[in-house]
């Protein structure tokens, strides 16, 4: 099943240097989700050719422009393309009402369900349970409510071995058999496919984004060992007292983060306008933490 992230947008407070606000989209499976609304989203979507009427579910982590000020676009598109499935909205406290005063204001009855779900500001909390999947809600620290977000899957994943499938050709019956991690038998109860020769099991997988916030070792329990992790770093050590006043993290503060929490690879992302070139940000980035990346807008990473 797949299981990826696609930046839309990148930067922090503004568009600047062809970059864009925060917003992403986590794909898993055949199910889509938004994460932040940054006021260039719907522009983004059309952009990289994402069809987002499969979208159902959106996560806003706080409520700076930066991460939502698209949101109100995207709704209104939908009613006007006749949308009439429901759109949940997971987001703080004040945002419902953001969007209520709009749509009042504006004479526009929804076509379709906006249901909204207020996250929480302490401890991890369930948003989401799907077959398969679990999406949290976790506190971040930052100048006003703030969350994180995580998505994890629920149980291992059984893969078939490719070149013993090809070698041996057992039936689609056999292959359903493997897949549920029992051997295949004959008539005479003989095993004729043993799951571990055709089975490969592997983890659950996790991805966890962390937007807004200053250095936090209180989240490393919600992160941890997450397949990929998502964590600002809008400064470099340099600006290191402007971040601080802020309530950001640095590059160095993410890459520790990372280390910390023992994630497999650290994705860098929220940069200040100040910066046009980002490769200074990712070398700092892996002094501390060796498998950081740049989150570049168009570009989906896969989560193995």
């Amino acid at each position: 099943m797949d299981f990826n992230v696609t930046i839309l947008g990148s930067n922090s407070a503004a568009p600047a240097h062809g970059r864009n606000q925060t917003s992403q989209l986590v794909n898993w499976g055949k199910h889509t989700f938004l994460v932040d609304c940054g006021e260039s989203t719907q522009f983004q979507l059309r952009k990289f050719k994402i069809k987002y009427s499969k979208i159902d579910h959106i996560f806003i982590s706080h409520l700076h422009g930066d991460h939502y000020l698209g949101l109100m676009g995207l709704i209104s598109t939908y009613h006007l393309n006749n949308r009439k499935s429901p759109l949940y909205i997971y987001g703080p406290m004040g945002l419902d009402e953001i969007i209520t005063i709009q749509l009042k204001y504006s004479g526009i009855a929804l076509k379709y369900p906006l249901i909204f779900n207020p996250t929480q500001q302490t401890g991890k909390n369930q948003l989401l349970d799907l077959t398969g999947l679990n999406i949290y809600s976790f506190p971040l620290k930052h100048r006003i409510p703030c969350t994180g977000f995580s998505f994890e899957e629920k149980s291992n994943r059984v893969k078939l071995k490719k070149e013993m499938v090809l070698k041996y050709k057992p039936g689609i019956e056999a292959i359903r058999t493997l897949l549920r991690e029992q051997d295949v038998k004959n008539m005479k109860g003989e095993i004729i496919f043993k799951k571990e020769d055709f089975c490969q099991v592997k983890s659950p997988r996790k991805y966890a984004y962390c937007s807004d916030t200053i250095f936090d070792r209180e989240i490393v329990n919600h992160i941890a060992r997450a397949d990929l992790l998502y964590h600002e770093s809008t400064f470099m050590e340099s600006e290191r007292e402007r971040a601080s006043i802020t309530w950001h993290s640095t590059t160095t503060d993410a890459a520790t983060i990372g280390k910390i929490a023992q994630v497999k690879q650290l994705l860098l992302g929220h940069y200040s306008v100040r910066y046009f070139d980002l490769s200074p940000l990712l070398e700092e980035a892996k002094k501390t933490f060796a498998p950081a990346m740049l989150s570049e807008e168009g570009k989906t990473y896969v989560i193995h």
